[in-house]
């Protein structure tokens, strides 16, 4: 292949007829040498989590100049060679909508590519499209049409089907391409470090900062004013519920769902017998794990005191609506200013962590995600807007 043709979606796409695969470690390490003296290479995974916790990785997608690869996590034992490929700040790493695959990377192999550049925040910041799926992508870029008929495929079966491997691959051939021309649109726009950064803040959204589970229970905001006793139940029983479901490798709701562990709060069952007659909560849980339950509740009384709960957020009052409605206008009206998708500008929650910045003393504090290239942009604007609305009061 020719030094004028590097990245050609057309001969990636032609390898994606008979990806390359990489099946043990030696090869792995080998190429993973070759890839880090590149300056890029296109990611992506599959994986299933139809009944665990953690994500099991099925296969790993990669795309260099030339080939699409396929790597076999089933088979492969030692990835010290693929995480250090992913930790090597030289080699820029293509994914397209990659908040799972940061996931899975993460817990499978503890390691979070970076730098990294996904394709979908480009196009949202390019004015392409919000939250482009890699079908509409590749059509928009390429003006090609590719099929999504895998997309629930089991892909711990072995051997995979022709059919798997090329849907496969194919989700890497053509992200190379299509990354050149969003940087290059993103550059004449001045929005590549925009870009550059939110995908950093991506990555940091991946990783776990509550293990166990004691901050999940802030989430219940439609509790937000039960007692004290009661939020420690409600915290105690939903970190007993991550620890346990992390353990056994389960999702949350093969165990406990949200709406369980609120009726055993409201109810506050004491013995197995009134536990049983919670709504819609299976035999199997209260034979097995009754007496874990239990506990939680019986011991709320001297957790709250021990450890007293942090307040649950309490929801806006309705009177904020109008406010809310106004604060969206002015994200509104910068995204059509410069052509951006305004649910990537103004997110709904860039605008709550801003009204619950509130002190005491009436002031607010931009919240880290409107700070940065956003600060200037409608940052400080929507800051004026809410203190514009504290001297109305």
């Amino acid at each position: 292949m020719s030094e004028a043709t590097p990245w050609d979606w057309r001969v990636l796409e032609a390898s994606a007829d008979a990806p390359c695969w990489i099946r043990d470690s030696a090869t792995l390490a080998q190429y993973c040498a070759q890839w880090r003296a590149l300056p890029m290479v296109a990611l992506d995974t599959e994986f299933m989590r139809t009944d665990t916790f953690y994500p099991k990785p099925g296969l790993i997608q990669l795309a260099d100049e030339t080939t699409c690869y396929l790597i076999d996590p089933l088979c492969i034992e030692d990835f010290s060679a693929f995480s250090e490929l992913m930790a090597d700040s030289r080699v820029l790493k293509v994914i397209h909508a990659g908040s799972e695959d940061l996931e899975l990377l993460l817990n499978s192999f503890g390691v979070l590519p970076e730098p990294m550049f996904d394709t979908q925040v480009a196009a949202a910041f390019a004015g392409w499209g919000f939250s482009m799926g890699l079908q509409r992508l590749v059509d928009h870029a390429l003006g090609v049409q590719i099929g999504k008929a895998e997309t629930t495929s089991d892909w711990l079966q072995r051997p995979l089907t022709p059919q798997q491997e090329h849907y496969a691959a194919l989700d890497v051939a053509y992200l190379p391409s299509i990354a050149l021309q969003l940087k290059a649109d993103l550059e004449s726009k001045g929005r590549l470090e925009w870009v550059l950064e939110e995908c950093a803040e991506q990555r940091l959204s991946v990783i776990d900062t509550d293990p166990e589970g004691w901050s999940y229970y802030q989430r219940f905001s439609q509790v937000w004013n039960i007692p004290d006793v009661k939020r420690a139940g409600l915290r105690d029983l939903t970190a007993w519920r991550e620890r346990t479901c992390r353990a056994r490798d389960i999702p949350r709701n093969r165990l406990l769902r949200n709406q369980h562990l609120l009726s055993i709060v409201n109810r506050w069952p004491l013995t197995l017998e009134s536990l049983a007659r919670v709504p819609e909560l299976r035999r199997r849980v209260v034979k097995d794990d009754g007496e874990a339950i239990l506990a939680c509740l019986l011991g709320a009384d001297e957790s709250a005191q021990r450890n007293p709960p942090e307040p649950i957020v309490r929801p806006l009052h309705y009177a904020w609506n109008k406010r809310i409605k106004a604060l969206k206008a002015i994200g509104r009206e910068v995204a059509e200013r410069e052509g951006i998708a305004q649910e990537v500008l103004l997110r709904k929650r860039d605008i709550d962590a801003l009204i619950q910045s509130r002190t005491e003393a009436g002031s607010y504090e931009l919240p880290r995600s409107l700070s940065g290239w956003r600060k200037t942009l409608v940052g400080d604007r929507l800051l004026e807007k809410l203190n514009a609305f504290e001297n109305e009061n």
